[in-house]
């Protein structure tokens, strides 16, 4: 069904540049980045997926069945991206709140062409009917030249969806349910927008991906939509038998003081709300696991560990187990579907009073973006960090969260979004 091609890489950096701009011929593209952060259990350094030779996009009506017959059929490389708002395809969820970037809920793709980048070499895949293409699309790479950098758009200015004291009034009216005893946390987001906006999705993704370096960054091009992804966090993975998820739940700014800097670290490390805010989605997350684990086998591996980024410190923790053989992929993902650490616990009530607070239909936004091999594994990300833009409704969008527990001080959590939404917003204001 593919041909395969090993292609040594002089250089590879240069080589990922080129080829992610000779990508932007297509109507489809995914490309996913580690930008060599090498955290447990990688894969690839990168992928690039360009030029869909079969496809499906759905509303959330049955999309995890028709998902799962889609990728059993295909059998196949698939990529694309699950929005939050397939959590209506599992439970009496829905999502009314406005939507001014009209994603589909699901949307996947068969590559006809894919680049797997790992160390000083690229493994390329073709479908058989155009492998003859290859040689003259390597040389076609190495000519790739991007135009010269410049303003990723021209006068943007961002509105807010829920201001300040609304947003106070907001997280103290989800503490009354926290005190009540209907949660015991929930994330809460909000939207920034921008309307009747031209912006260059390319150079937009490649600004904010040299901001943050993330270890899970997706640049996705669907026609005329346009995922722009510089995320810290992996949903969940299956690598043979075993499923990897690693949550992030607390977060702090960086400093370039590097004495300030490591006590901002340390601080982080011991901050019992924080710690608390992670330790709660780690039980949700092994509570997921289990619906399809082999019996004792869902493990705690790291549990409240800081790593740091380019922006912010996180603490990430990481929860494997182990599936039968016989599993099918796509009946693991719906049944931890939405990611613990963008819905709160317990996960229907926490989501259901997040809608209710919200003003903004997430979308992709918090959803998840990867891809399913040809041997059932998988690897997603969680949708945070990122803008959102359909070029066609002229309309940007990027959206920030916060675990909102019994010892959130609303004025903490609202400074919180401001360090999260720092990367979006610089890079188009300036």
């Amino acid at each position: 069904m593919r041909k395969a091609h090993i292609h040594k890489l002089k250089d590879g950096q240069a080589f990922k540049k080129k080829a992610l701009i000779w990508s932007q011929q297509f109507e489809d593209v995914v490309w996913l980045d580690s930008n060599n952060y090498h955290q447990n259990y990688s894969t690839y350094d990168a992928i690039l997926a360009v030029d869909a030779f079969t496809s499906i996009q759905t509303d959330f009506h049955n999309a995890f069945a028709k998902l799962k017959e889609y990728q059993t059929y295909i059998n196949d490389w698939i990529f694309g991206y699950l929005t939050y708002d397939l959590k209506n395809d599992i439970e009496a969820l829905e999502s009314k709140n406005f939507d001014g970037l009209g994603f589909p809920d699901l949307f996947f793709f068969q590559p006809k062409k894919l680049f797997l980048f790992k160390g000083d070499e690229v493994e390329i895949q073709y479908l058989n009917f155009i492998a003859n293409e290859l040689n003259d699309d390597l040389l076609a790479i190495n000519q790739s030249v991007q135009l010269q950098r410049g303003k990723v758009a021209s006068d943007i200015k961002i509105k807010l969806r829920i201001h300040k004291d609304e947003y106070f009034d907001k997280v103290n009216a989800i503490l009354g349910h926290i005190r009540r005893g209907d949660i015991y946390e929930t994330n809460f987001c909000q939207e920034f927008y921008a309307e009747n906006t031209v912006i260059n999705a390319f150079e937009t993704y490649q600004k904010l991906n040299d901001i943050s370096k993330p270890p899970f960054a997706a640049f996705i091009k669907t026609k005329d939509k346009y995922v722009l992804c510089s995320s810290p966090e992996r949903y969940l993975k299956k690598e043979g038998n075993t499923v990897i998820s690693q949550p992030i739940k607390g977060t702090a700014k960086r400093s370039d003081n590097p004495d300030e800097d490591n006590r901002l670290k340390l601080n982080l490390s011991k901050d019992k709300k924080e710690r608390s805010e992670n330790v709660m989605i780690v039980d949700l997350v092994r509570n997921d696991l289990s619906k399809t684990a082999l019996k004792g086998s869902v493990k705690v591996e790291e549990l409240c560990k800081i790593y740091t980024f380019d922006q912010v410190h996180q603490m990430i923790s990481t929860v494997t187990s182990q599936v039968d053989s016989t599993t099918h992929p796509v009946d693991i993902i719906k049944s931890t579907f939405p990611m613990g650490s963008m819905t709160g616990a317990p996960k229907i009530s926490a989501m259901n009073i997040a809608e209710e607070q919200e003003e903004t239909k997430r979308g992709v936004y918090s959803g998840a973006i990867g891809y399913f091999s040809p041997e059932r594994n998988f690897d997603f990300n969680v949708v945070i960090r990122s803008i959102l833009y359909n070029q066609t409704k002229k309309y940007v969008s990027y959206s920030v969260g916060g675990a909102i527990t019994v010892k959130s001080d609303p004025l903490r959590e609202y400074e919180e979004c401001l360090v999260k939404a720092k990367a979006m917003r610089t890079v188009l204001e300036n």
